[in-house]
């Protein structure tokens, strides 16, 4: 997972902030809210039962073998054309291409993240089957992909499920670390063992021919 694309700066660096300038004029620090760190690399309460989502999320690394996993419940081939949403240092799209064969395209906003995923794509010896866009993922057109892969906060999935479902073809497949997108039911659930943040599981679902119009919506909760 990578830095959820924001059009605003990030909670934490807000609240820093704020919390200097009440410094500077003397105000009460103690009244600044102080974050909850105790479920790094869990989704947020707040931000789930907020009715202003934000795009912000930490850069959390998905484990390689995680990685690998998600590509193997999706049944990556050497035909298909992964899409990484939030690539972060690239390695979704690297495995792709290294360990199948696939073509890779990592989308992230972050361009120091980019320019690291390019590197290491040339020192992986994938440079010419994988490509990295400076995008904010909502803007990305993923009609192209055959697969995508997410770790993203829930309500990031489903405010992406409609364009997803928009742009992708029936049989195209989306895989999911930990998290879900919404009532759109997985056609998988696996349980891929012990990860840095506790167990992590994975989700699966295949682009049906018929949308049902209840997906191309983003009211259900995450």
């Amino acid at each position: 997972m990578t830095a959820v694309p924001s059009r605003r700066a990030p909670f934490f660096v807000r609240l820093l902030l704020v919390g200097a300038l009440l410094l500077l004029l003397g105000g009460p620090v103690s009244t600044v809210a102080q974050p909850d760190t105790s479920q790094i690399g869990e989704p947020s309460t707040l931000l789930i039962e907020s009715d202003t989502v934000e795009r912000d999320a930490p850069f959390v690394a998905t484990e390689r073998r995680v990685a690998r996993r998600m590509l193997e419940v999706a049944g990556v081939t050497s035909e298909d054309i992964v899409y990484d949403l939030g690539s972060g240092d690239g390695r979704i799209p690297i495995i792709a291409a290294k360990t199948y064969g696939a073509r890779g395209v990592g989308i992230e906003i972050d361009p120091e993240l980019v320019a690291e995923s390019r590197e290491q794509a040339r020192a992986a010896g994938v440079a010419d089957r994988v490509e990295f866009r400076e995008k904010d993922l909502f803007d990305a057109d993923v009609s192209d992909a055959t697969v995508v892969t997410l770790y993203l906060w829930p309500e990031i999935n489903v405010e992406l499920r409609p364009k997803l479902l928009r742009q992708l073809d029936p049989g195209d497949r989306i895989v999911s670390h930990d998290f879900r997108m919404g009532d759109w039911e997985p056609d998988r659930t696996v349980d891929a063992g012990k990860d840095k943040t506790g167990r992590a599981t994975l989700y699966l679902w295949t682009v049906p021919k018929e949308v049902p119009s209840r997906l191309l919506e983003t009211g259900d909760k995450p």
